[in-house]
């Protein structure tokens, strides 16, 4: 029989994402079962059941949501469907995990975090990057008050895409944004994670093609926002997919530097086990490592030594969902994380839009 503590976990989405991502954290987490799966699209669907063996699988979301034998649901469709399918699954009284960005627009994400919090169930946004060990231990260290008075945010995020199908990315009423939601907003939730809230900004956004693999595209390619935060420091964050020349994933550009009072810290996710620091008035940045008691979140069943370190980082996102439900405490992020991040990112478009600076 199994046990009464089994956490029992429906996947609503089964692209890449789940399935390279989500189902093998669960697969770390033990009194963990996934036991339902469902996608829109029975190709889809059909693959991840012969990967996974799960015999429960639907193409609609309610029939998921309303079983009794699912306790938690991770999200991972499509971004328009994720307001409707989380607050269906939180109406029936289910722990929700959502990709990100977690709505269309901030007031969805708001009613998403409303909605978990009145009905007490636990909610995560998938701000996968937060489990970098580098970014855990840059957060330890800001947080300890190494930086000192924080005065410049900046990031930068560059890959070379090309013009190639992004899918359902590329379609507005699909996506709502294109690479703002997708690849600014990891870097706008570092910015609230090591800085604090924005207070105001001014933004653009550009598109440079009108057509990616022979479909239309009527979202931004890239991205720039100029902040300043509410305890006086100053942002800069731009994000591209035509950088020619930059790559992909952890091969191109991901950068953050926070610089300080104190000191400076610079962030690279492809370089997850170190950070560069320098002090005021010193020579030059140097090279620290990171202690191994962050090389995973704590209690993680994960051997940080297996697999690939650039990619089993985000298998403690599962971990801390889990523990979380079972320990009735709030998750890290949260939906707030993600509505936050969607204030942000809505005050963006209206910026572009107006050309004028937006108070948060």
């Amino acid at each position: 029989m199994p046990s009464p503590n089994v956490i029992n976990v429906a996947i609503i989405g089964c692209g890449g994402i789940a399935l390279q991502n989500h189902l093998p954290g669960l697969a770390l987490c033990p009194d963990v079962k996934v036991v339902a799966l469902c996608d829109a699209d029975a190709a889809t669907l059909e693959r991840a059941r012969q990967q996974t063996g799960v015999t429960i699988t639907s193409t609609r979301h309610e029939d998921i949501v309303k079983r009794d034998d699912v306790h938690a649901i991770i999200i991972a469709t499509p971004n328009f469907t994720h307001a409707p399918i989380a607050l269906d699954a939180i109406a029936h009284g289910k722990h929700v995990l959502c990709e990100k960005p977690l709505a269309l627009n901030y007031a969805d994400a708001k009613t998403m975090a409303d909605a978990a919090g009145r009905a007490g169930v636990r909610h995560m946004t998938a701000f996968t990057y937060r489990f970098v060990p580098a970014m855990r231990y840059l957060a330890h260290l800001v947080k300890r008050g190494d930086l000192g008075m924080p005065y410049h945010f900046r990031s930068c995020r560059l890959q070379d895409w090309g013009t190639r199908s992004v899918g359902w990315r590329q379609v507005k009423k699909l996506a709502g944004a294109g690479e703002l939601g997708d690849m600014l907003s990891h870097r706008i939730d570092f910015a609230h994670l090591l800085v604090g809230p924005m207070k105001r900004l001014v933004a653009n956004l550009k598109q440079w093609h009108p057509m990616r693999g022979g479909q239309p595209n009527d979202l931004d390619d890239w991205v720039a926002i100029l902040a300043d935060f509410q305890n006086g420091a100053t942002g800069v964050l731009e994000s591209s997919k035509l950088a020619s020349g930059r790559n992909e994933s952890w091969r191109s550009l991901d950068y953050v530097e926070i610089n300080g009072s104190e000191r400076s810290f610079v962030f690279i996710t492809g370089e997850w086990n170190k950070l560069q620091t320098g002090e005021v008035g010193g020579p030059g940045l140097e090279t620290i490592e990171i202690p191994r008691e962050f090389w995973k979140t704590p209690g993680s069943p994960r051997d940080p030594a297996q697999g690939d370190p650039l990619v089993t980082f985000r298998y403690d996102q599962a971990w801390e969902f889990v523990d979380a439900i079972r320990n009735q405490r709030p998750c890290t992020p949260s939906f707030h994380d993600g509505a936050h991040t969607l204030a942000v990112m809505d005050a963006a478009v209206k910026s572009a839009e107006t050309r004028q600076w937006i108070e948060l």
